[in-house]
């Protein structure tokens, strides 16, 4: 099954575009190779609003998610995960609206750190963010109009959350699936066997349209999301075939199958395939010494 990117989009800085009936988007602009053009807000329903990923804590971007929503009423505010592309603006919306924070739970790893690691991903943690409300696993927030229900996906991060609109067939996917690029896993913040284990449970909701955290709509999700399970078994399997012909570390692997990546993105390349590194110690398909590491020695299992 072949995957196919779709990276034609465009943000339309400063502007409210309508995605969906009652459903609107708004992108900051905080371009960069891990948020694309930039993180997407979205506004759901017509007198009384939700926001969802309110964003970076950004000037430009509140004011421009204040002028769509227009003196309307915000009744929620619904964070995906606690990136600080996606979280920080959400005290600052609450202030201005009143409205409460919804999400699964402030940050965490998605296990504990290990003597002597340091987590790479703290920068990009909003370490600071506690919801009002804490949502649980099919929660059905009730709005104007309008209903969310809560699909917890870790993967990404631990606490990360999709947000079905109810009798629509439409899921705010954040970024566990993107039509633009694969989702970054990276431990300690997230883990590839819980990825996987999300990918699979969305993929049997059968939605029909996703709308992401970064770029633009998947509109075949079922396909797009079966090309992704797929891209990610065969990453496996180049990490697995680049052991056994004789690669031991993690620079070794990473060298060799994102040779064609843009090398900022290496860093985090390193981190993804740490992820699949542990999925497959776990399974006993790979072997290391101690608990599998970035700068750890693999080689075959057995």
């Amino acid at each position: 099954m072949t995957l196919e990117f779709d990276t034609r989009f465009d943000p339309a800085y400063g502007q409210a575009v309508t995605v969906a009936p009652d459903v609107r988007r708004v992108t900051a602009r905080n371009p960069s190779p891990f948020t694309f053009h930039g993180t997407n807000s979205y506004l759901v329903g017509r007198d009384t609003l939700a926001v969802i990923d309110p964003g970076p804590d950004d000037d430009e971007h509140l004011e421009t998610l204040l002028a769509a929503i227009g003196g309307r009423s915000v009744s929620h505010i619904f964070v995906s995960h606690t990136h600080r592309d996606h979280s920080p603006l959400a005290a600052r919306l609450k202030e201005r609206t009143g409205a409460p924070m919804l999400a699964e739970g402030p940050h965490r790893p998605a296990r504990r750190l290990r003597i002597g690691e340091i987590n790479p991903l703290d920068a990009s943690a909003d370490l600071g963010f506690m919801p009002d409300v804490a949502l649980a696993d099919g929660s059905l927030t009730q709005g104007d109009g309008w209903a969310m229900r809560t699909v917890l996906t870790p993967g990404h991060t631990a606490n990360h959350a999709a947000f079905a609109l109810e009798g629509t067939g439409i899921l705010f996917s954040a970024d566990h699936v993107m039509a633009w690029a694969t989702s970054i896993v990276a431990p300690p913040d997230g883990a590839m066997a819980d990825y996987m284990k999300s990918l699979d449970r969305l993929i049997e909701r059968g939605d029909r349209l996703l709308l992401p955290g970064h770029g633009g709509p998947v509109t075949a999700p079922r396909s797009f999301m079966r090309g992704l399970k797929m891209h990610r078994k065969m990453r496996e399997r180049a990490i697995l075939e680049r052991i056994r012909g004789g690669d031991r570390t993690i620079r070794d692997m990473v060298a060799a199958i994102y040779r064609d990546t843009d090398p900022r993105l290496h860093g985090a390349a390193g981190l993804s395939v740490l992820a699949h590194l542990e999925d497959m110690v776990a399974r006993g398909l790979v072997a290391t010494e101690g608990n599998p590491a970035i700068d750890g020695i693999f080689s075959p299992a057995g």
